[in-house]
């Protein structure tokens, strides 16, 4: 048997595959203790722990440790003269014409910050020795004073030469044994000084807590008598087993939506589509995320609440747009959704668990595109009228009955998630109408025509078992690790054989240090290559591929540059302009193994009939079904709702679904717009 858990905002999904055996099971997640939740779900769909042989988890633990600022005491040890790195930051503001901005609060106060005697140059020579007297008469009596839990170490230049770092690293462990030490070298080996600090000390802020969360975690699952291997998933798509994961907490920040992002994939071609724009749609966020001929694209650097992460995440847009996002009027009298969330505790209106304020699951309540008594397939208790009395404030700001400003809420929501799109589409020389929607999470599938409509999409695959993709993505994503490395050089004749040099380089740590984390032979490797015009201040992204290797020069990386770069910025073919590396990236994954079979059960509750339901201002008859009274290849036109355990999934007027033989409702438009 086969486990993902994945902790949301809102639930806790579980998804337990045994052969073509599919047990699904959501609970309420527990904010402020994630383990309980997903041991509440082992323990709600009666998984017998020593039976299961792979375990995948994804949690927000790292996200909620930097969001609530509950991460480790952190010291800060830089090159003399940059202690002031993280307050200074970038010259740029977030907010132009806010009088009150302050820029993003490092999560290491300045009197936690340090120097050393210390310099290397961009090209890696030491112009500095560093001062090892110093470090041990002055630094490591002052670290010692400040009983910190974690020191970050970003010496200057230690990209180019990480020889300090390395040395001062094992003076600090020599005298500071019990203190955990995290060096930019080993986090982010790239230029640009305050992003590479930054990660460093989020990276040696989130480790301990991860560390106590997987101790803990592990703990209570093999005492309970499993035998089989834990893993965590990781922001850039892949997974690595616990122990791994104890020295690259930072790669853990976004896990939850890059799990989604494979899952969708993963099933998604079993029905041959390959192009697609998924967006999760949970309790609490909208996470949209494009994906071309299979693979989704990774980005160099995110950040989390404000801060820069340099460290290869999937490039996923999110909007505060989720089922317990909460619908309010703003200064101007203005109607806004989110990107405050209900989350669980209280969650909306309707689950009478406390909460009282207005949230779009309470409006597809009142609008009928969620029946009370489907909800979880019948399983948790709605209170219609709870959620229609959180309405009642907004409907007489407005002068609107509870059914026209539900419906407007949930319009202005799918309006913010078709805004996340075009980012990541339109804006990046993308057409979305070359894609295939891929709606999931509880709330995806509601979104998805409405969305694809505004977009000019015409095909929407919905999987089956939207509501739990993401714990389904767990077991789908291999295991992978990431390496960056800064090296500049102007495109020149020779190119060929610095590319060849660096490629075998990263290769051979790679797979050094990924053998003896997953004591595997066999491996899959993806190379990318930082390319820009001399002068230009951001790169683009070259992938190339192990057949490139050998016949790689100068023509070659100028022509993939010039059209990767046309098709972002609609120029880019001056041929006069010279063009240089300015960074490496390598990835290392496990060989393709098999992805278990993600079917939509045919239970004896299959049911069709009729209701009414509220849309653009007017009621209209809609036809009422499961999924499991829906057989392969066999179509229903909407306006249709089709309500599954873990999502219902709404077919406006003008749609027709099917579906396929690998349980994927397959919508298409019926009618031209």
């Amino acid at each position: 048997m086969r486990v993902g858990v994945e902790v949301g905002g809102t639930f806790t999904d579980l998804v337990a595959i045994d052969g073509e055996n599919v047990v699904i099971k959501k609970v309420p997640s527990t904010p402020k203790n994630p383990d309980i939740g997903a041991f509440d779900a082992l323990q709600a769909a009666a998984i017998d722990v020593s039976q299961v042989t792979d375990l995948a988890h994804g949690s927000t633990i790292a996200t909620n440790a930097v969001l609530e600022r509950k991460g480790a005491r952190v010291a800060f040890v830089t090159t003399r003269g940059f202690r002031d790195v993280l307050l200074l930051q970038r010259h740029d503001r977030r907010q132009i014409y806010d009088l009150t901005y302050r820029k993003p609060r490092p999560v290491v106060q300045r009197s936690d910050c340090f120097e050393v005697t210390e310099r290397i140059a961009g090209d890696g020579d030491v112009v500095t020795p560093l001062d090892e007297h110093e470090v041990v008469s002055t630094l490591i009596p002052t670290l010692r004073q400040g009983d910190y839990d974690a020191i970050a170490i970003c010496l200057l230049g230690s990209y180019a030469n990480p020889e300090h770092e390395v040395r001062l690293a094992a003076l600090l462990r020599r005298y500071l044994q019990e203190t955990l030490i995290t060096c930019s070298s080993d986090v982010s080996r790239e230029f640009r000084e305050y992003e590479r600090a930054s990660t460093t000390t989020l990276a040696a802020y989130v480790q301990p807590v991860i560390d106590r969360y997987i101790s803990r975690f592990s703990e209570r699952l093999y005492g309970t008598g499993f035998k089989g291997r834990f893993s965590i998933m990781q922001s850039n798509g892949g997974r690595l087993p616990a122990d791994g994961m104890r020295r690259n907490a930072i790669t853990a920040l976004f896990s939850g939506p890059a799990a989604g992002v494979i899952g969708a994939i993963r099933q998604a071609a079993r029905s041959g589509f390959n192009n697609l724009i998924t967006f999760d749609m949970g309790g609490t966020s909208t996470d949209v995320c494009l994906v071309v001929n299979g693979r989704p694209h990774l980005a160099s650097e995110t950040e989390i609440d404000g801060l820069p992460v340099r460290t290869p995440v999937l490039d996923i847009v999110t909007v505060g747009a989720g089922g317990g996002s909460i619908v309010w009027s703003d200064e101007g009298g203005m109607l806004r959704v989110g990107p405050h969330s209900a989350g669980a505790n209280p969650g909306p209106a309707c689950y009478a668990l406390g909460g009282n304020q207005p949230t779009i699951t309470d409006a597809h309540v009142i609008r009928g595109t969620i029946r009370p008594q489907a909800f979880l397939g019948g399983t948790m208790n709605i209170d219609f009228g709870a959620a229609r009395s959180s309405y009642s404030g907004l409907c007489a700001q407005f002068g609107m009955t509870p059914e026209e400003i539900a419906d407007s809420a949930i319009r202005l929501a799918h309006a913010n998630i078709v805004r996340a799109i075009q980012l990541i589409s339109t804006e990046r020389g993308r057409d979305p109408r070359d894609y295939v929607l891929v709606p999931y999470g509880g709330a995806g599938p509601l979104a998805a025509a409405e969305v694809a409509e505004e977009l000019g999409v015409d095909v929407i695959l919905i999987p089956p078992h939207a509501g739990v993709l993401s714990a389904f993505g767990l077991l789908a994503a291999d295991y992978m690790k990431m390496y960056g490395l800064t090296k500049h050089a102007v495109v020149h004749a020779g190119v060929g054989d610095l590319v060849r040099e660096v490629f075998a380089e990263l290769k051979a740590r790679a797979e050094t240090e990924f053998r003896n984390i997953l004591n595997d032979e066999q491996f899959q490797y993806s190379f990318t290559v930082d390319m820009r015009f001399v002068g230009q201040a951001f790169e683009v992204p070259v992938d190339l591929t192990l057949k490139d290797l050998p016949r790689i020069d100068k023509n070659m990386l100028l022509r993939r540059f010039r059209e990767e770069h046309q098709r972002i910025f609609f120029h880019g073919a001056d041929e006069e302009r010279p063009v240089e590396i300015v960074a490496f990236r390598f990835g290392i994954a496990n060989a393709p193994h098999s992805v278990p079979l993600l079917t939509e059960p045919r239970s004896s509750r299959a049911y069709r009939n009729s209701a009414k339901l509220f849309e653009r201002n007017q009621w209209q008859e809609c036809t009422i079904l499961s999924s499991a009274a829906l057989l392969a290849n066999e179509s229903v036109m909407g306006p249709a709702l089709i309500e599954s355990y873990t999502s219902t999934t709404y077919l406006p007027a003008g749609w027709r679904g099917t579906t396929d033989d690998c349980s994927n409702l397959i919508m298409r438009r019926a009618l031209s717009p």
